[in-house]
């Protein structure tokens, strides 16, 4: 539900005309007082896939098309008529996308499953979370970066062959293997030795006094990333800390005294002091923790466009940027389709 919609959305940004097909009597998504903000610059056709009439005028649009994608349990789409085999046949050229929690094969590939239930065999909901628990990163690992993003890298790279190949071919982008890929740094630590298996005890993960969070004054939080040594001295600079009265940076057996000399410098002023007065344009790599409500707000995210506030609710901007292209600019849907015959000619050749 996530990452199909989330792939066309991105796709849509970079100017790919999407429609998104649904079933009759589904939730009306755009109707709603604030739309699906992934549904932006789509339109929309229903099509009753049980009605042979409805899959011929699916098909019909299917053969101009230049790819496809779905997001159901493998063999849902095969049932449906618009599986792999008769899409392609219809279009050779046709990308076809698929994006699953477990992938298209392998013993759990039918099972039900969320993002969580993927991050918990890739090891990727081991390692997050504090020293009591692991804790889902939201869905952002497993249904977006996981799911959505690897979709989108391989349909791109599967038309970009295309046209050496002139065949289109299948993409099977499961969240088990994206969330794998997204572990390769932490894999090659761990093999090294240099990665404990264990939550909040590693340099990245919260376990070291220059890369966690620490609350301030006012109860709000700072974000302390200074891995290097010359952002470190800046931060200890800023805090008024001796660094020859700490212990080492890099002790792991002093982490936790380290720490607990950083966090009781953090809790005598608010956030905004430490962030605006005293870090603001320095090295020392200190940000504040914004809030839902802050970021749009704040000066560069607003500079960027990477989070807008538009009449359709706060929406994320599009991404990545091109010299070539201004981003789209569209922040709600693009309406509904209603003549499929009309659609398919609209394409034209398609593929």
């Amino acid at each position: 539900m996530g990452p199909g919609p989330h792939a066309a959305m991105m796709l849509a940004d970079m100017g790919a005309d999407v429609v998104r097909v649904e079933r009759p009597g589904a939730a009306a998504l755009t109707e709603t007082a604030v739309p699906d903000p992934t549904l932006r610059g789509k339109r929309t056709v229903r099509i009753d896939l049980k009605d042979p009439s409805g899959l011929d005028g699916l098909m019909e649009v299917v053969g101009r098309a230049d790819v496809l994608l779905e997001g159901f349990r493998p063999g849902v789409a095969e049932r449906l008529g618009v599986g792999p085999a008769p899409c392609r046949a219809r279009n050779p050229r046709l990308v076809y996308g698929r994006v699953t929690g477990w992938g298209q094969h392998g013993p759990m590939a039918a099972q039900a499953g969320h993002d969580i239930n993927y991050l918990a065999v890739t090891g990727a909901l081991h390692a997050t979370g504090g020293p009591d628990r692991p804790v889902p990163p939201l869905n952002l690992v497993g249904d977006f970066g996981g799911g959505s993003m690897l979709l989108v890298v391989g349909v791109l790279a599967a038309l970009l062959e295309r046209e050496r190949s002139g065949r289109g071919q299948v993409v099977d982008a499961a969240m088990v293997d994206g969330a794998s890929l997204l572990m390769q740094m932490i894999w090659w630590l761990h093999s090294k030795g240099t990665w404990q298996d264990e939550r909040a005890s590693n340099t990245l993960d919260g376990g070291a006094p220059f890369y966690r969070t620490y609350r301030c004054a006012d109860g709000r939080f700072v974000a302390v990333g200074c891995i290097e040594a010359r952002f470190y001295a800046q931060m200890l600079a800023g805090l008024g800390l001796n660094p020859a009265e700490l212990p080492p940076q890099h002790d792991r057996e002093t982490w936790p005294e380290l720490a607990r000399v950083i966090g009781t410098a953090f809790e005598r002023q608010p956030r905004d002091y430490w962030t605006q007065t005293v870090f603001a344009g320095t090295d020392a790599c200190v940000t504040p923790v914004l809030a839902l409500g802050e970021v749009v707000k704040d000066g560069h995210i607003a500079a960027r466009g990477s989070v807008v506030s538009t009449p359709a609710g706060i929406q994320a901007g599009p991404a990545p940027r091109f010299s070539a292209a201004a981003p789209g600019s569209s922040v709600e849907p693009a309406g509904q389709v209603t003549d499929l015959t009309a659609l398919a000619e609209e394409w034209g050749g398609g593929g």
